[in-house]
């Protein structure tokens, strides 16, 4: 059998091993230390606009804590894009909070700013008071129409908490993703733009938000001789080895997003003139993806075959490939959220049409040519 093309491999710059010799050697393999310190640093010198950020175990523990510290808990309400992964919306029911959903516009995959603004008013009308907070997702490193949600965030008082655990690298008029709202958070899981083998962070606008997120990852002990604890705290703080990966892989971090940027582009290239297939892009030159997974759009009734018709003829090759997002109105764990769409559908379409190409910056033009000669391969029967 040919040689299996997955998905999102991790890819290593080649300093890692050294950060990591480091922590052994000076016996620095616990929680918290230089590499830590050091990696914070580095993320905060890549991302600017004065942010602070606290590294954690997952991007999952970020948004649990930002959602915290903007006093999010029991019967309140968290709006949060419905096309996301359930990480996003999970740490809204940790609290005891309820997630009232919001479907996608068509042009970025992401949180519709209008369906936003339904929403907001008529969650108020309805329960009397506004929602704690908003969680939009830059969806396979495509930023949100962040100008109009931020607007209309502040319009009504509602602090943003962005979701950019996959847009690390991703910029909209500029700006880096995770630094528009009050909190973000980032990933650093095995398949992210970079890696920590398994991790995350909080992105914090001021130092006191960053310090207090510390505390409560660290099991909030407070400032005594003994072990005393006046809040519940988390072990939510990245390690000491896991970060030395991490400050390796800032090293390389530009390089990784503009390989991927550049298999987008490839995959464009080998594909033009394929019809019923079509990629989530740039709505303008306002956004600019770090194009994380290459995702494409299939229309039958122009293709020829199904988006499941070519996931299965891409396993029958040993080629990994993964349906866009079930969005999460449709989950069963969150069946009786509220949700807010109209008649586009547009989460519910893109989930039915929409598949993740293999996108790693590992992969050659072998393995390229391997996944559009199936394409190909199905548009021509």
């Amino acid at each position: 059998m040919t040689e299996r093309i997955w998905l999102s491999l991790a890819h290593m710059g080649g300093q890692e091993q050294r950060f990591i010799q480091e922590a052994f050697d000076t016996n620095w393999v616990v929680p918290l230390g230089p590499n830590v310190d050091g990696f914070e640093k580095d993320l905060e010198s890549y991302l600017g606009e004065n942010k602070h950020i606290v590294a954690l175990s997952a991007g999952t523990a970020a948004i649990h804590l930002g959602l915290i510290q903007l006093g999010v808990g029991p019967g309140d309400e968290v709006i949060c894009q419905s096309f996301t992964f359930s990480a996003s919306a999970n740490p809204i029911k940790y609290l005891g909070a309820d997630p009232v959903f919001v479907d996608s516009e068509p042009e970025t995959w992401n949180m519709s700013p209008e369906l936003l603004r339904m929403a907001i008013k008529d969650r108020i009308a309805k329960t009397g008071k506004k929602p704690k907070a908003i969680i939009p997702v830059h969806l396979y490193g495509m930023p949100a129409k962040m100008d109009e949600i931020m607007a209309i965030a502040n319009e009504h008082g509602i602090p943003v908490l962005e979701d950019a655990a996959e847009a690390l690298g991703a910029e909209f008029k500029g700006q880096k993703c995770g630094t528009f709202g009050e909190f973000a958070c980032l990933s650093f899981n095995g398949n992210k733009m970079i890696t920590t083998s398994g991790g995350g962070a909080l992105v914090c606008s001021t130092k006191e938000e960053a310090d207090f997120t510390k505390h409560l990852a660290t099991q909030a002990r407070d400032n005594a001789p003994h072990y005393q604890h006046s809040k519940v705290g988390y072990n939510y703080r990245l390690s000491n080895i896991c970060a030395g990966i991490g400050r390796g892989q800032m090293m390389v971090l530009q390089e990784h997003v503009e390989a991927r940027r550049n298999i987008n582009l490839k995959y464009r290239q080998l594909l033009n003139g394929i019809g019923g297939v079509s990629f989530q892009s740039n709505p303008s030159s306002d956004f600019h993806s770090n194009m994380w997974l290459t995702c494409i759009v299939v229309n039958p009734a122009e293709a020829g075959f199904t988006r499941e018709d070519l996931r299965l003829a891409m396993e029958q090759e040993n080629i990994e490939t993964r349906p866009l997002w079930k969005p999460m109105h449709l989950q069963p764990v969150f069946a009786s959220a509220p949700f807010y769409g109209d008649e586009s559908r547009v989460s519910e379409n893109l989930f039915d049409r929409g598949l993740c190409l293999p996108s790693h910056p590992n992969l050659t033009d072998e393995d390229l040519q391997r996944v559009v000669d199936v394409i190909k391969g199905l548009a021509e029967m």
